[in-house]
């Protein structure tokens, strides 16, 4: 939550209060930054209310200081994707070379593509996904002919097979039957297709870790987002794919990540 830079409105910090919103101060000064008119922060403040997701409320959501454009039904980022952006610094900066290509699958917003490109303008990188909502956020913050509709690895150029220096998936992993457990500004307000991991979670990490090592070139890393619990079974699918496979794990932002090298 970003520190607020001035003194909220205290009615609307009270209407938010009884909403349920745990920082509603800080809520209440981001809400009157971006509205334009004080018609437009009452129409923000009734869908944030109502249980919008503040970030799809103020149309942009903020990832390691990066700050990202959303549209509706978008999967928001989650804060704990920062462990993938750290371990994808980390292998950039053991990189010697010409320029890094990284490619996201089930790139959503474009995030953690959007990030990596921010602090490394040199890399060359590629994102893709199966919903139309999501590449045409992913196009507000990446450059849009980078970004591709299509499933998985289908998207991508031939090109680029075989290149890729750090492949991103933060894949749907939620399990079927638990998406009913998910928080309703989840669940109601992100489309289904960026949540439900199929019936263990894992039905699409399954078909990125496949054929993950035909597009790393030798040396290259897979980075998986995953549950605690999956991480093991993330894991052993890497090494069956032929990648040697690391569990992360970042308590203070409840994140756990795996990282495949090929």
């Amino acid at each position: 939550m970003t520190s607020p830079t001035r003194a909220p409105d205290p009615v609307l910090v009270g209407r938010l209060r009884t909403a349920g919103c745990v920082f509603a101060e800080e809520e209440a000064v981001l809400l009157g930054e971006e509205a334009s008119s004080p018609a437009d922060l009452e129409a923000m403040a009734v869908r944030r209310i109502a249980g919008e997701p503040l970030e799809l409320v103020l149309g942009w959501a903020e990832l390691c200081g990066v700050r990202i454009r959303l549209a509706a039904g978008v999967f928001v980022p989650r804060q704990r994707s920062a462990m993938l952006i750290r371990l994808a610094l980390a292998h950039l900066d053991r990189r010697p070379g010409a320029p890094a290509v990284v490619v996201d699958l089930c790139c959503g917003s474009g995030a953690l593509a959007a990030v990596l490109a921010r602090r490394r303008p040199e890399i060359e990188v590629w994102a893709s996904d199966l919903d139309p909502a999501a590449v045409a956020c992913a196009r507000l913050n990446l450059p849009p002919e980078r970004v591709l509709l299509g499933d998985l690895y289908a998207a991508l150029p031939v090109g680029v097979r075989g290149t890729v220096d750090v492949l991103l998936a933060n894949a749907p992993y939620v399990p079927t039957d638990q998406i009913a457990l998910m928080p309703p500004e989840a669940r109601e307000h992100e489309h289904l297709l960026a949540l439900d991991g199929g019936q263990d979670g894992l039905d699409v990490q399954r078909r990125v870790a496949e054929h993950a090592a035909a597009w790393l070139r030798p040396g290259g890393v897979l980075l998986v987002e995953s549950g605690r619990a999956q991480a093991p079974v993330t894991a052993a699918l890497l090494d069956a794919a032929g990648l040697q496979a690391e569990i992360h794990e970042d308590d203070e932002i409840g994140a756990t990540a795996v990282l495949g090298r090929l």
